[in-house]
């Protein structure tokens, strides 16, 4: 199993360190590092500026959101940091959710997996660039019906790199997940367990075996974000992660569309996705944390002291799982690999 390094998103400003801990991830010998977008910094960005004193590592974005960018301006972005690193970018897309969707980008959420479908379309002819772009989709046309009339299909004035870039997808629901398997190089899970390696395994093979599927399980990726920390109290690591898992399962989505709840949901831990959710929503967000009990954590991190750690990575090995994607600076990098081997 790989090891990459998640920078996330900005919180008020860029994180202190990320530079150095970069170089470390390189110096280590992971595989990647990643950065994302929310409705703050964007992911391409910083990608390329603490990318371009790296010279081995491969630069990808977990998550870029398709609602912020058509799908040629996004594709553009993709040639670019393609030819600037030698070849080192990856692709990672995303629908995000209905608040962030028609709330920050003013786009309407709908039909999500119809639009990505057509998005990766376009994205993928724009790389290719063997003939001008055309689609005549039900979410994006080019060139555009209507308007002025003088629109033309176009190719890129850049030659690409490489004439295929990965892409990975965003996915947590079943039906998503198949379409990753289906039109993407890869899958990005937020909040994976082994013990739901059955329930992934099975969407994946339903859109392996779709029609035109590009790979299968032997040359698929799938990147997995998955929290490390290594402390003698099991507890007191878990009350580390608690906060955030509060804010997804509660807080990030409405009460009635939030794909985070619903993953912990499937997981075994509807009530408890149910009552935290609950209590984050009426702003009772430490009551929200304390409602989550460490077995959650510990199905969906690897936490505690080393020896328990190594333990629990054979469960992770068994799983479709293909890169771990860790979080934290250079010191925390340089202890989660010793303890990963």
């Amino acid at each position: 199993m790989k090891l990459g390094y998640h920078l996330g998103y900005w919180s008020s400003g860029p994180p202190e360190g990320a530079l150095d801990a970069v170089l470390k991830a390189e110096e280590l010998g992971f595989d990647s590092v990643w950065t994302a977008e929310g409705y703050g910094s964007d992911a391409f960005t910083p990608l390329a500026w603490w990318g371009a004193s790296t010279s081995r590592i491969k630069l990808g974005t977990n998550i870029v959101q398709m609602s912020a960018r058509t799908p040629t301006a996004t594709a553009m972005h993709a040639l670019t940091l393609d030819h600037l690193s030698g070849g080192r970018f990856v692709l990672g897309l995303g629908a995000s959710g209905p608040q962030v969707v028609e709330g920050w980008y003013g786009q309407p959420y709908p039909k999500p997996l119809a639009r990505t479908r057509e998005y990766v379309d376009i994205v993928r002819k724009v790389v290719a660039r063997e003939a001008p772009v055309t689609h005549d989709g039900q979410h994006f046309q080019l060139p555009l019906r209507g308007g002025t009339g003088l629109g033309k299909p176009l190719k890129s004035t850049v030659h690409p790199f490489r004439k295929e870039i990965p892409i990975f997808l965003a996915a947590e629901g079943p039906k998503n997940v198949a379409l990753s398997a289906e039109i993407c190089d890869g899958w990005l899970p937020l909040f994976f367990s082994p013990k739901s390696d059955g329930f992934y395994r099975a969407a994946l093979q339903e859109g392996f075996s779709r029609p035109g599927a590009r790979h299968g399980f032997d040359d698929f990726e799938v990147a997995a974000s998955v929290p490390v920390l290594v402390h003698d109290d099991v507890e007191e690591a878990a009350s580390w992660i608690k906060p955030s898992l509060a804010l997804y399962i509660g807080g990030m989505g409405a009460k009635s569309v939030n794909f985070h709840h619903d993953v912990f949901a499937r997981m075994g831990y509807e009530d408890v996705a149910d009552k935290v959710q609950e209590l984050y929503l009426a702003r009772r967000k430490d009551e929200a944390t304390a409602a989550i009990p460490t077995s959650l954590v510990e199905d969906t991190s690897l936490i505690g002291p080393a020896e328990k750690i190594r333990d629990e990575l054979a469960a992770w090995d068994e799983t479709v799982v293909t890169t771990l994607l860790l979080r934290g600076d250079a010191a925390t990098l340089t202890k989660v690999a010793e303890t990963l081997g």
